[in-house]
């Protein structure tokens, strides 16, 4: 047969949101147990000078430890996030979104993991942050990917490309903003 008759076979966009997903996560993990094993809670150790220090804390809230009193809202939450991601996932035919997808899975999973492991227990965890940027909050790797998967979506949505891959024109954004 030849390549017209059999054309190459080219991996589902899933299989790509799940490659994002295995090596964020697992990097996630990874760099939260060498921080708990090597630093200090609370001492400030540069890395690359003042631009990017370790500063290990224990956040129980959301972003910016924002509503440390509700860590179990969040658990439910990065939960929500992850079923429908997985759900949404298996229909993509779009490249950019199956990554973005990848990099809003592994945030959320590994954050849902410190919340359902770590102390002081069960959907009550603290999430570990230990990266720290001049002028910036604390943070780990599950919290850059969730942001790189925002700046993803934002420009996706922003060119109207649909999960299908598909691009609206620019007169389909239009009159579809014009009748909300």
């Amino acid at each position: 047969m030849s390549e017209a008759e059999n054309p190459p076979r080219r991996a589902p966009r899933w299989a790509w949101t799940a490659i994002v997903w295995g090596v964020v996560y697992a990097l996630d993990q990874i760099t939260k147990a060498l921080a708990v094993a090597h630093l200090e809670p609370g001492a400030v150790q540069p890395f690359v000078g003042e631009l990017l220090q370790f500063h290990l804390i224990r956040n129980p809230g959301a972003a910016f430890s924002f509503a440390t009193g509700a860590t179990w809202i969040f658990t439910i939450l990065a939960a929500a996030v992850v079923v429908v991601v997985v759900r949404m996932a298996r229909k993509l035919r779009s490249l950019p979104w199956a990554l973005a997808f990848g990099f809003l899975l592994a945030g959320a999973t590994g954050n849902l993991t410190d919340r359902l492991v770590r102390e002081p227990g069960f959907a009550r965890g603290h999430v570990v942050d230990f990266l720290q940027l001049p002028h910036w909050p604390i943070f780990n790797v599950a919290d850059a990917g969730i942001c790189v998967a925002a700046v993803f979506i934002a420009v996706l949505a922003l060119r109207g490309v649909g999960l299908d891959g598909r691009r609206e024109s620019r007169q389909q954004q239009e009159s579809g903003a014009e009748g909300a």
